[in-house]
């Protein structure tokens, strides 16, 4: 949930949007295939509204951010790495340190279209998160959501494919954001997690933080993530219509079944999902895609690539992310990324950038 997932509209209606004074021809958007890394376009929409709420002009910050309004009646998506740099412009502009929470706690299960109404008619709160799992492309191409259980816990992740682009942070909270009032949409209005996970340093005001989750927030952390009691996977959603279930789901296949196939955007997908929980295997992989690991090699070459580099790539980008958007220290980071030492991180991250963690993180802080 994502970027995507979190462009809502407020509970007054579309009425006061900034979406509503630039002409969006919905159905238009939802019949494009989404290409890769890309969000919703409503995703930006969310942040123009937030932008209005806090005195200050979208269409400026749009200019600076190289993104021409116009793109409201032309697109039905953007790249993350364009709505990254947006919403950091926003924040660094408004002075306001949890933009992202503000965009996030915005979403309802109407802005997420066929997905929302997937999940208001899903039969447990767990089919309804299986199914933000399976079908998130349809609105976010530039993260992955990842639902893990332990025991009673369960966590719902949160984790971006390019974890380094501007903006990062503020679309991990405000994806957390999103998926916390989806969360009070399903199961009423005083839901609250057990834990809040967040991959950023912790700002000087966390009052707007403590007041929206109304549960422990934990900065500093490697993953973007909402923990919860695994109990709630099973508790049936309240007036949820089977026939409702079954049609949106052939609708949602059909978009699907239009999505250009990306092999290496599948690696990325899976290699990101279990990147800082352990170590990854092209086996595994490859039987998680349902083919040889010759196959895999094959393709991914076909497409410019190789498994090794997705993998390098993916720990260099939540390398970066933790180095530049928290505090954690540099044998942290290393476990994190399954290094058997700080010297293992420091030899390998000089390998893929030229320089070391330690002056990367000095240079990033400096500017």
């Amino acid at each position: 949930m994502p970027s995507g997932v979190s462009a809502g509209h407020t509970q007054s209606g579309e009425s006061r949007s900034y979406q509503s004074k630039k002409r969006f021809d919905r159905k238009s958007a939802r019949s494009q295939s989404i290409p890769v890394d890309f969000v919703h376009i409503h995703a930006i929409q969310s942040v123009c509204d937030v932008l209005i709420e806090l005195k200050a002009s979208p269409e400026r910050i749009l200019e600076q951010a190289g993104i021409d309004a116009q793109i409201f009646d032309a697109a039905g998506a953007i790249s993350f790495t364009s709505l990254g740099r947006l919403t950091a412009l926003a924040a660094d502009q408004t002075q306001c340190p949890h933009f992202g929470l503000l965009v996030g706690q915005r979403v309802t299960l109407a802005s997420l279209g066929l997905l929302g109404t997937l999940m208001r008619h899903s039969e447990t709160i767990g089919d309804a998160f299986r199914a933000v799992q399976a079908h998130h492309d349809l609105l976010n191409r530039g993260a992955v959501i990842e639902i893990a259980i332990d025991g009673a816990v369960a966590t719902v992740s949160y984790a971006p494919y390019e974890p380094d682009v501007d903006g990062v942070a503020l679309h991990c909270e405000r994806a957390i954001a999103a998926l916390t009032a989806v969360l009070r949409s399903l199961c009423g209005s005083h839901w609250n997690p057990e834990e809040v996970l967040l991959p950023r340093s912790e700002p000087p005001n966390t009052a707007p933080y403590a007041s929206f989750f109304r549960a422990p927030i934990r900065f500093e952390q490697e993953i973007a993530a909402l923990v919860f009691p695994a109990r709630l996977m099973k508790r049936s959603i309240e007036g949820a219509d089977p026939l409702v279930r079954a049609s949106v789901e052939q609708r949602i296949r059909q978009l699907e079944a239009v999505i250009p196939s990306d092999v290496t955007d599948e690696v990325r997908r899976l290699v990101r999902s279990v990147v800082t929980r352990k170590r990854i295997h092209k086996g595994q992989v490859a039987q998680s895609m349902a083919m040889h690991q010759r196959t895999l090699c094959r393709r991914l070459k076909a497409e410019g690539t190789s498994f090794r580099s997705v993998v390098n790539q993916t720990r260099l980008g939540i390398a970066k992310q933790l180095l530049a958007d928290t505090t954690m220290s540099l044998a942290q980071i290393a476990a994190t990324l399954e290094f058997s030492e700080p010297a293992a991180f420091t030899h390998a991250f000089r390998r893929w950038t030229g320089t070391t963690p330690s002056a990367w993180r000095k240079e990033r802080w400096a500017s």
